[in-house]
């Protein structure tokens, strides 16, 4: 990982962390990182443990394969930094992390946080009774427990202005990498070890 951008504060990642090339190893640096949510002056957050990388234009499991520009995914062409929220089986809103220079079309799916902040409203919003780590397990979990809605794809989570972004955490000294999970339509391409996870976190899927 990169040791000069990890540093437990709350400084928000810059354009230089997700404009490089290599969604592989974005993905992976994302763990240990902070996704911080902040509607009417309240904020929500967690530390990243599961991701996923989708890398266009080769890897027939990115929204973007083959270029593929639709109204939905015009916002992974952007540069990186950018939020790119999708719904999912017309329930769940999906975040992902908008990577690479202009016109790449990668990103990563968060699929887990381990919440920090704003643990109350993270119940309320999941009509939850207790804390557990179903809470913000899981994409569509973490996505209503931080109150993200796909109204909010394309914010720039680079504007300080951004209901959204990132902040840089601490670092995350054992990763797990395996198969991203529900893409068995890839051909080859869903056996890519693009899932990455914090070993001996209670907040991610084991499969």
């Amino acid at each position: 990982m990169d040791s000069d951008v990890f540093s437990p504060s709350n400084v928000r990642l810059d354009a230089a962390f997700y404009q490089r090339e290599d969604v592989v190893g974005i993905a992976r640096d994302l763990l240990g990182r902070v996704l911080v949510t902040q509607f009417e002056g309240v904020r929500t957050s967690g530390l990243i443990t599961e991701v996923e990388a989708y890398r266009a234009p080769d890897d027939r499991a990115c929204h973007a394969w083959n270029n593929r520009r639709t109204p939905r995914t015009e916002v992974m062409f952007r540069p990186g930094g950018s939020a790119y929220i999708y719904l999912c089986y017309g329930i769940h809103h999906l975040f992902n992390v908008v990577t690479g220079p202009e016109g790449a079309a990668h990103a990563v799916l968060v699929r887990g946080i381990e919440p920090l902040e704003g643990i109350d409203l993270m119940l309320h919003r999941r009509k939850a009774r207790r804390f557990e780590s179903s809470l913000t397990t899981g994409p569509g979990a973490l996505a209503q427990a931080l109150g993200l809605h796909t109204r909010m794809s394309g914010q720039n989570m680079l504007d300080p202005g951004s209901p959204v972004w990132i902040e840089r955490g601490a670092p995350v000294l054992s990763v797990g990498a395996g198969p991203r999970i529900g893409v068995d339509y890839a051909g080859e391409c869903a056996a890519w070890p693009w899932r990455f996870w914090v070993e001996g976190s209670r907040f991610y899927r084991k499969k």
